[in-house]
């Protein structure tokens, strides 16, 4: 008996994750329609996207400098020398290959006016630049749903006509250059490794704001 109500339980537990991801997958693919790629294509283009988000391409490395805390009571008899380490800076091919290549393709296609758009991305630019903030042990903070209505808003003003294109573009660039590339010299003190341009949080960041702002515009 106890077993027979359980069942219904289960089934539903495990029912909602697949219709959660279900929808999400129709709506990211119904988004990137938008933009004027196939149902084929927008599919190719989110796998591609989801794929690329665990492969990080090496492109510099720096050393990083520590000022170890003395653990002496006598500490100021003597010098003690910083630590120096090495930062590995990556990109991202999910999180920032992609959506650049795939901007570039909407720029160079007309899809995205060069002008509005370049515009939008200033505009998204300085935004995530004045809301990004860098979090020690965590990454790069930014609030999710800032940024796509803020692209989705200038493309609609800038745009009319080609919002959804220009919202991506804006979305994208904006928020990898803002959150990401103009804060490249305060990653030191997420005292990490490894640094990913475009990953981590930052993908799901650039990949939310893409995706709500086609939607919006």
């Amino acid at each position: 008996m106890f077993f027979s109500m359980l069942w219904p339980l289960i089934f539903l537990f495990l029912f909602i994750p697949v219709l959660l991801a279900s929808f999400f997958l129709n709506l990211a693919v119904f988004s990137f329609a938008k933009l004027g790629l196939s149902p084929f294509g927008a599919l190719a283009l989110l796998l591609a996207s989801i794929v690329g988000s665990l492969i990080n391409i090496p492109i510099s490395r720096r050393r990083v400098y520590h000022q170890p805390w003395p653990e002496s009571i006598f500490f100021f008899f003597f010098y003690y020398p910083p630590r120096v380490n090495y930062q590995l800076i990556c990109i991202n091919v999910g999180g920032a290959v992609i959506p650049i290549l795939f901007s570039l393709y909407l720029l160079l296609s007309g899809r995205a006016p060069l002008g509005p758009a370049s515009l939008a991305t200033l505009v998204v630019t300085a935004v995530s630049k004045a809301l990004a903030r860098v979090v020690p042990g965590l990454g790069i903070s930014l609030p999710a749903f800032i940024p796509p209505i803020v692209a989705a808003l200038a493309a609609l003003f800038l745009a009319p006509h080609d919002a959804a294109p220009v919202a991506y573009v804006a979305g994208a660039l904006g928020t990898l250059l803002g959150a990401d590339v103009l804060n490249l010299r305060a990653l030191s003190r997420l005292r990490a490794q490894v640094v990913s341009i475009g990953g981590a949080g930052v993908f799901d960041g650039i990949f939310l704001v893409a995706l709500v702002a086609a939607l919006l515009s």
